[in-house]
């Protein structure tokens, strides 16, 4: 798999700072001015791209109010809704992407969406989208990951509930279809997620099991996880939006705002210029400060033939004379000359 991936004018890679998504899901309410709104907010949160849902109620689910089409968990967010009412809720009308697209388009995002059935792929390549994005639980439809790797265009998978299997058998679909650009996202799908159960350290084991770039689909409250993910080699980070989680919208519990957002951009590039590389020694604006380690002066005068001791040097700051290490050594010694209080001992001082 390729170790960079281009999505329009961004490189997507290790080596690069980390790609920030804000999600809108369905946080818009199905207002179209909020939906302009969210994107306006995402751009100027500095977001590098905003990401949509295409679906329809009808090619998610069937229209049921059996109990396997009911939200039944009582911790869930949407205990008590069938599924149908759900995804009707929260849907993107299909007729909004082009517009929306275009407003991302005009602020400097990049503009995707995640495809759930094959209709939603055919009209995705009609709006030339860059990417793909498939969901966590659209990984094991290989059909559908079949019809978007065939597209040529780089795909962003969340691997929620994916077993090592799983991964191995989306991403050989992937490929057999001559696609090698991916991303998988580590992703807990509960929601909100607790950090408990995001177990990053899975990433570093994706890295080296399935060769792919990786990043962080993230449903907990607030930036720390995805900071984390960052510092374990993260690229892409995406995270649900919301203008005000006060006013509402289907995802607001683990959305971040504005603000936050804007907090995650500045602090996932300060967290990837941090990590760096391996170096020992210092860096280079580390070099002056050296002058500031402890090395070996004259504490006392000395006169020429008398003896280093005890009493007239000491290891002290700054570290112009000779290091520490010697300071044993030193003791015994004799002046070849007078050395004056402050003078850093070198050897050239003494016979």
């Amino acid at each position: 798999m390729s170790q960079t991936i281009h999505i329009g004018n961004q490189i997507i890679g290790s080596r690069q700072r980390p790609f920030i998504i804000a999600e809108l899901s369905g946080n818009h309410q199905q207002n179209y001015q909020l939906a302009e709104q969210m994107i306006e907010s995402a751009a100027q949160s500095g977001a590098h791209a905003i990401k949509l849902q295409t679906y329809t109620p009808d090619t998610m689910t069937l229209d049921i109010n059996s109990q396997d089409f009911m939200v039944t968990e009582r911790d869930s967010l949407w205990q008590g809704e069938s599924l149908y009412s759900l995804y009707s809720k929260a849907a993107t009308p299909w007729e909004w992407h082009e517009p929306l697209f275009a407003k991302a388009r005009s602020l400097g995002l990049l503009a995707f969406s995640s495809p759930f059935d094959a209709s939603a792929v055919d009209f995705l390549e009609n709006l030339d989208v860059p990417c793909y994005k498939i969901a966590s639980f659209e990984n094991t439809d290989l059909p559908l990951i079949k019809k978007v790797a065939q597209t040529g265009k780089p795909l962003i998978v969340s691997t929620g509930m994916a077993s090592e299997q799983e991964i191995e058998e989306l991403l050989s679909t992937i490929s057999d279809s001559g696609n090698r650009q991916v991303v998988l996202l580590k992703c807990t799908s509960n929601y909100p997620a607790d950090a408990s159960d995001c177990n990053l350290l899975t990433l570093k084991d994706m890295q080296k099991k399935f060769g792919t770039l990786v990043g962080l689909s993230d449903h907990t409250r607030g930036n720390s996880v995805a900071l984390a993910a960052v510092a374990l080699g993260c690229c892409v980070i995406e995270k649900h939006f919301v203008l005000d989680r006060q006013a509402g919208g289907v995802d607001a519990e683990f959305s971040l705002e504005p603000d936050e957002l804007k907090q995650l951009v500045q602090e996932t590039e300060t967290v990837w210029r941090a990590m760096g590389k391996v170096q020992y020694g210092g860096s280079d604006n580390e070099q002056m400060s050296k002058k500031y380690r402890r090395s070996v002066y004259c504490s006392q005068d000395i006169k020429a033939g008398e003896c280093l001791s005890e009493q007239n040097i000491r290891v002290v700051r700054p570290g112009f004379g000779l290091p520490p290490k010697h300071y044993q050594q030193l003791l015994g010694k004799t002046a070849g000359q007078d050395i004056a209080r402050g003078t850093p001992i070198s050897w050239e001082l003494l016979q």
